[in-house]
């Protein structure tokens, strides 16, 4: 008899998503095993449990570690000490997805890019981009994809001191260096001039009016993650699949939330496929949901 898939969950929060434990079983695996409430100081004790617990040639392909919760650096951080307690060759695929934040991050990005391509004939780089909510786990994740790619970031959040703490994280923790403080009280003037605006922030909250729309008129892409009414930007329906914007001044191009949930969709099955896919461990996080984003779109 072969030995189940069995894919341990583990999450600092209460409960663990059923969204991901969905995903999971729809990959492949076989069995979820849940840890919640999880500490940085049990993350040794459950990595080697798991790890020792199986020969080395069932274990690397047959187990594995899925990181949610809420928190991006939390889900860093637990996925850099999941690293430091493998001992090969006991050693199994990791995979950090805090409340989907990776995945959608990846997936917006991703349409994003492909849109400035096929619409304008634009590369993902030299751009300016304007990150709305930002201080929460997909803005983040996606300040970083697009810092990295190539692009100036600004980062707009409602405290000066948070937002500043966050874009020190995204530069020193993460590698970015294009990384910049934007603050709420400034968007009206930070929109005016940039090519592209993610909102990222809580679900129900226009960010983005008519009026902000109207007046950038530099703006290429808007793209929103946010499918509960009003929309987080003015203009952008759930279901626009790169669709022109009647509200903005310029040629404006909506991307909705539904839209990039198929890329996150896609992009989150195929980083859990992989983990049992692949010939040796892999360690997942925002930028290998950005590359499989890219090929989904």
């Amino acid at each position: 008899m072969e030995k189940p898939y069995l894919l341990h969950m583990i999450t600092p929060e209460k409960n663990i998503s059923p969204f991901d434990a969905n995903m999971a079983f729809d990959a492949g695996w076989d069995s979820i095993i849940p840890y919640t409430n999880v500490t940085m100081e049990e993350i040794q004790a459950l990595v080697q449990d798991t790890i020792f617990s199986r020969s080395p040639s069932t274990v690397s392909k047959r187990t594995a570690i899925f990181i949610g919760g809420r928190d991006t650096h939390i889900a860093m951080d637990m996925l850099e000490e999941t690293k430091k307690h493998m001992v090969p060759p006991f050693e199994v695929p990791v995979f950090a997805d805090p409340s989907g934040a990776f995945t959608t991050a990846a997936g917006m990005v991703a349409k994003t890019e492909k849109a400035l391509k096929d619409k304008f004939n634009l590369d993902f780089e030299n751009l300016k981009i304007a990150i709305l909510g930002g201080t929460g786990p997909v803005g983040v994740a996606s300040a970083v994809i697009s810092s990295k790619a190539g692009n100036d970031v600004i980062l707009i959040g409602r405290n000066l001191e948070k937002t500043e703490k966050v874009v020190e994280m995204c530069n020193v923790k993460y590698g970015s260096n294009s990384v910049v403080v934007g603050l709420d009280e400034n968007k009206s003037t930070i929109l005016s001039d940039v090519d592209v605006v993610f909102n990222t922030g809580a679900a129900g909250i226009q960010l983005m009016d008519d009026s902000l729309v109207k007046a950038s008129s530099q703006i290429k892409i808007c793209a929103d993650v946010n499918a509960v009414p009003p929309s987080g930007i003015a203009g952008v329906e759930a279901n626009d699949d790169v669709v022109k914007m009647e509200n903005a001044s310029n040629d404006c191009y909506g991307i909705g939330a539904l839209a990039i949930g198929n890329i996150k969709y896609k992009s989150q099955h195929d980083c859990l496929k992989l983990m049992y896919t692949s010939d040796k461990p892999v360690f997942l996080h925002f930028e290998h949901a950005f590359e499989f984003a890219q090929k989904d779109v």
